[in-house]
């Protein structure tokens, strides 16, 4: 009976031993600094003309590093300056157009109007006198029905004559249209926009830095006839340089937004960078088969992205890098 208990209290002790053994070796693993390894990842720009045409120029080659708003190429702008010049003549004649509807009729050809407004005046005057004549030659039996027809008929022609003459002068006096004025309005707005679009073919016939970086490649020659937005360079920015890395569930804990991190490179000896923590993935994804053993590509893990904060040049994009975490302690310190 006592060799049982003896038996049973030996098991218990080993148990609670393990245990202790257990949450010490776990809680070493979570205290020590975690090693990770990732590569640089430098963000690249395709640059190109947002027009056609020949490749006039190229004024940088691979390797130059460039500055923001550096010229990079030229194309032959003279196929959209003669645009340009173009539509500058059409938006002049637009306005021309429209000063003409706004404006009015000249105080000249309002009078030429009231001159003929007078004259059909007269001759209404006329007809309408000799047609009363007539009528009383008609009563009178003096003259045939066809005279006296003829005498209806031009007095009305002069009627109507003299009421087209005063339409007329309505016209000149009141103006043009309110829809006349809106469609020259109109054809001035496109005019203008044209004339906004031809200057900016202009403009875009120059390709400019949209930032400081480092020519990649150079993808065309000058001369060639290029379509519009064919790549040119393949420029590498400066600014930022992340470290694209992968990291395990058990060492998630670790990986807080905004905690420093140490970077090294093989190739740099005693040179170390420092980061942060900028993003972490929500969601977990497979190992990467590029960077990771062939059984480790079935492990789920969780994408992660330093920002280097003190980067240089020799940060090349593609270059292998150790990083060095905080322990839980030191990242629970610093909170």
């Amino acid at each position: 009976m006592n060799i049982k208990k003896i038996a049973l209290a030996v098991v218990i002790l080993a148990l609670i031993a393990a245990a202790v053994y257990g949450v010490m070796a776990y809680r070493g693993r979570q205290n020590q600094a975690l090693t990770l390894y990732g590569n640089v990842d430098i963000r690249t720009v395709n640059l190109a003309f947002r027009v056609g045409g020949r490749l006039a120029q190229l004024a940088v080659d691979e390797g130059d590093s460039i500055r923001p708003g550096q010229v990079l190429a030229t194309l032959d702008d003279g196929p959209y300056r003669n645009a340009l010049q173009q539509a500058q003549a059409n938006v002049a004649s637009a306005q021309a157009k429209l000063d003409l509807q706004l404006a009015g009729y000249r105080s000249e050809e309002i009078a030429q109007v009231r001159s003929q407004l007078a004259q059909q005046q007269a001759a209404y005057n006329y007809a309408e006198s000799f047609f009363q004549r007539q009528q009383g030659a008609w009563a009178k039996r003096a003259i045939s029905a066809d005279q006296m027809d003829d005498a209806l008929t031009a007095r009305n022609q002069a009627k109507a004559n003299l009421q087209a003459a005063k339409d007329k002068l309505q016209q000149y006096q009141t103006g043009n249209r309110p829809q006349e004025i809106a469609s020259a309005q109109a054809d001035a707005a496109q005019a203008q926009a044209a004339l906004a679009q031809a200057a900016l073919d202009v403009a875009d016939t120059v390709l400019l830095s949209p930032s400081a970086g480092t020519i990649l490649t150079r993808a065309q020659e000058s001369g060639s006839m290029l379509n519009a937005g064919g790549t040119v360079f393949t420029l590498s920015l400066t600014r930022p340089v992340w470290i694209r890395a992968y990291i395990d569930e058990r060492y998630l804990a670790q990986a807080v937004p905004g905690s420093a991190v140490d970077i090294s490179a093989d190739g740099l000896p005693g040179k170390v960078y420092h980061g942060k923590i900028g993003f972490v993935s929500p969601t977990a994804e497979f190992t990467p088969k590029s960077v990771e053993t062939p059984e480790l590509r079935t492990d789920l893990v969780y994408r992660l992205r330093i920002i280097v904060t003190d980067a240089d040049d020799r940060l090349r994009q593609g270059m292998p890098v150790t990083l060095r975490f905080p322990s839980i302690a030191g990242v629970a310190d610093a909170r």
